[in-house]
């Protein structure tokens, strides 16, 4: 069990976050039309995989912006972000900040997630709510970087996401 911070104070956080170099989970969540998307449907595109306690939230809103700005950068990228939010909250956000760079994607009947990405806060108030992750795929779901972010309203280190998705110098 991971730990992380809520204004400071140790939380605890379930499953096994994956690291560079694992296989990633595959998975099955739900889109704002309300039907399944597993991660195989990104087959052979890169994936930055953004989990965030709620787009609602401060936090996962200023995420979700700032990966919806930057996608551009990334050719044959997927940028998804990943909550408990039920599908028809994202597509209220999604509609309300003009979203054209980002899929939403809700846990709402892929509870394993939580698990299989080790993001399940386990502690109480927050218990039943995801830690601020983030995580990029290859083209064959090989992890090529994450983060658990230490302090669950802190950003990710989006200069890291940018780097692993650069192409190699020659």
């Amino acid at each position: 069990m991971a730990t992380i911070l809520l204004n400071g104070e140790p939380i605890g956080v379930g499953g096994r976050f994956p690291r560079p170099g694992d296989i990633a989970h595959s998975f099955m969540l739900v889109n704002t039309d309300l039907k399944d998307v597993s991660l195989s449907q990104y087959t052979g595109k890169r994936k930055v995989i953004a989990v965030v306690p709620s787009l609602d939230a401060a936090i996962g809103l200023t995420i979700a912006r700032r990966l919806n700005a930057m996608a551009d950068q990334f050719p044959n990228t997927v940028t998804i972000i990943v909550s408990v939010d039920t599908p028809y909250a994202q597509a209220r956000i999604v509609a309300v900040e003009e979203f054209r760079n980002i899929v939403t994607l809700s846990t709402l009947r892929g509870r394993d997630f939580h698990k299989d990405y080790g993001v399940m806060i386990t502690d109480y108030p927050l218990s039943g709510l995801m830690a601020t992750a983030t995580v990029v795929l290859d083209e064959n779901d090989t992890v090529l970087h994450s983060e658990l972010v230490s302090e669950l309203a802190n950003e990710p280190n989006y200069q890291a996401i940018a780097d692993a998705l650069a192409p190699p110098q020659q």
